[in-house]
């Protein structure tokens, strides 16, 4: 990230870069008090404000933030609940596999892009759209990865659980679903950053408020300062999402040792 801005730096010292197009980050960040007045464009009976009176910057700043944050979270958490049941279902009846498998891996290639007008048909404008597209960007994929998870589980853990006299299901809630943990939380991970692009497709589109909207009004304006704030901004909610999830995977999987003391023990 340093040697980043570094470089950054150096082609604004030495004129290689137009500060016009592409302002340096000492030149935007310094505008932040300026930058933070085109947040307030939210409507009053958003921000929760009486009439003839406004949201302040930074009211206008933390509303937009959490808007975009709650639909990257709440999209991501209802795909994720979703694909991983349906993935354990198509492997547990096999009738559900015939009737959704095939359907699941036609839509899977489908761009999110292209069910904004279908977000729009069925919610209208707000949150729905944006969660929608947040589900639909994530689901396909995470099911089929689900499947392949469970597909390559050690078959010598469900040999062992059948000696033991484990039912099916006991095999799948005791056996199946734990061993696949690992990749799902994995797979989680590495889909956060595809929620955040869903969400902000669908909210530059105009279907709701956020951070996505901001990146729009700074395209329109012309303001290339706001456009590196609010991708500033983005990296920075993106990261600390991404950090919440690494602390929730420890504590999900603390039977597993962490990589970094696994390697330190082979030196």
């Amino acid at each position: 990230m340093g040697l980043f801005v570094g470089i950054w730096e150096t082609l604004w010292f030495f004129g290689i870069s137009d500060p016009k197009l592409l302002p340096p980050p000492h030149i935007f960040i310094a505008n932040i008090p300026d930058q933070a007045k085109f947040f307030n464009t939210a409507s009053r009976w958003e921000m929760g404000v009486t009439p003839g009176s406004g949201p302040t910057p930074l009211q206008a700043m933390i509303y937009t933030m959490f808007a975009t944050l709650m639909r990257v979270v709440i999209g991501l958490v209802i795909a994720a609940a979703l694909a991983i049941s349906v993935g354990v279902m198509v492997r547990y009846y096999k009738l559900f596999e015939n009737l959704t498998l095939p359907t699941i891996t036609l839509l899977a290639p489908i761009s999110p892009v292209a069910w904004l007008p279908v977000a729009l048909f069925m919610f209208g404008i707000g949150n729905g759209p944006a969660i929608f597209m947040v589900v639909v960007a994530l689901f396909f994929s995470m099911v089929l990865a689900t499947v392949a998870h469970i597909d390559n589980v050690n078959k010598n853990f469900i040999n062992v659980a059948r000696t033991m006299g484990c039912t099916k299901w006991q095999t799948y809630t005791r056996v199946i679903v734990p061993a696949i943990l690992p990749g799902l939380l994995m797979l989680l991970r590495m889909n956060l950053f595809g929620a955040w692009m869903a969400v902000l497709i669908a909210e530059a589109t105009g279907v709701g408020y956020g951070l996505g909207q901001i990146i729009m009004l700074a395209r329109n304006t012309f303001n290339p300062g706001l456009v590196f704030f609010t991708i500033g901004l983005i990296g920075i909610m993106a990261y600390l999402c991404d950090l919440a999830l690494r602390m929730l995977q420890r504590k999900i999987l603390y039977w597993i040792p962490e990589t970094k003391e696994i390697l330190n023990g082979l030196k």
